[in-house]
């Protein structure tokens, strides 16, 4: 266990590798409480949400899902995030726990002027427990709890969600993901959180389920690389250079950031993301076993500085030494090294995600 923005999270288990690949091959669970829910409601949400997101949340349909980021006004990322139409009035913006303060505090204070907005910090009464793995239809399908709700969690599509009425407070059902893998999340009020949780481990023995840490967490969303506040998002940079720029809509709206944006995109991106496999070769040319080339290792491009790498590891399922960096934009592939424990090391440039998303439609895979 470890503290974790003001929370005490499991880093490990039963073992990085073993969780990693309980979610690769059958089913695990995520205990995410940590994460922020802000629920907005009122006639005039719609449209102020919109001016606040970098994608378009307005006219979205009842139960929709979209990812999106909200920036400063000079487009420094200050979070990314999912964005919930749970029904005409009704949204909920969830944020990651190293940034709950920071954007609760931002839509209040925007919200203060804007007619017909009412926001609800839920965050501290909301559980949010995540589902993942190529079992993860199964195991969620034998809740109790949603045996009269088959209909709709079997309709459940990409990035959508519904609302399940409960006895101790309404249960919010989502498929999204942070795995690459088939997932499901539930948002419940806390004292629901206990029981589902021992649940779902009694309902998934027999299909291998088990509870999963926060470092598996991160080796799973680096193989699609999807990205992680304060790796590969920043307040000191924008999100076209982050890579998701596909979250990104500049057409004939206006938004916070925009016109930062907007100025950048017109003039060229001075950074871009890349995909990174660290070689290390012998003498005779062939690869021997790379190192890791972890977060803030130095990226050079022949004897200049060019970067650096915002997240690295051995990926677990492909067995290889890969990294993301943030590197300037007129830099030679070729002529890149990463400087590892002092010493440089080559590596190519690949394409990212590492691993392909395997469920169809990921918005986050879009690079």
């Amino acid at each position: 266990m470890v503290p974790f923005a003001g929370f005490e999270m499991p880093v490990q288990y039963r073992g990085v590798l073993a969780e990693h690949a309980a979610v690769r091959e059958r089913v695990g669970l995520f205990d995410i409480t940590h994460m922020g829910e802000i629920l907005a409601s009122g006639p005039g949400v719609e449209a102020w949400l919109d001016g606040l997101c970098t994608n378009r949340v307005a006219g979205l349909p009842d139960g929709k899902v979209v990812y999106t980021a909200m920036c400063r006004p000079d487009g420094g990322v200050l979070d990314d995030m999912l964005i919930y139409r749970l029904g005409r009035e009704d949204w909920m913006i969830v944020c990651n726990a190293s940034n709950h303060d920071k954007i609760a505090a931002w839509v209040a204070a925007r919200a203060a002027g804007a007619a017909g907005v009412t926001l609800d910090d839920a965050s501290d009464r909301t559980a949010m427990i995540a589902v993942q793995g190529p079992e993860a239809a199964a195991l969620t399908c034998r809740l109790a709890a949603l045996a009269g709700s088959a209909d709709a969690l079997d309709a459940l599509d990409f990035y959508t969600a519904f609302v399940l009425p409960r006895p101790g407070g309404r249960w919010i059902v989502s498929r999204t993901g942070y795995t690459g893998e088939r997932g499901y999340e539930l948002y419940v009020p806390n004292a629901d959180a206990l029981p589902l949780w021992e649940e779902l481990l009694a309902l998934g023995g027999d299909l291998g389920v088990e509870p999963i840490g926060l470092a598996a967490r991160d080796t799973l969303r680096f193989e699609p690389a999807y990205c992680l506040y304060g790796h590969e998002l920043s307040e000191d940079w924008t999100p076209l250079e982050a890579g998701i720029g596909w979250a990104v809509r500049l057409k004939d709206r206006e938004f916070v950031g925009r016109e930062a944006l907007q100025r950048q995109k017109d003039a060229g991106l001075p950074r871009r993301l890349v995909g990174l496999e660290v070689a290390a070769p012998d003498a005779a040319g062939r690869d021997r076993p790379a190192p890791i080339a972890r977060q803030g290792a130095p990226v050079f491009c022949g004897d200049a500085p060019a970067g650096f790498v915002t997240s690295g590891t051995k990926s677990p399922t492909l067995g290889r030494s890969l990294a993301l960096a943030l590197v300037d934009a007129g830099c030679d592939p070729a002529r890149l090294t990463v400087e590892i424990r002092d010493r440089r090391h080559p590596v190519r440039v690949v394409p990212y995600p590492f691993l392909a998303a395997r469920v169809k439609g990921d918005p986050r895979a879009a690079r």
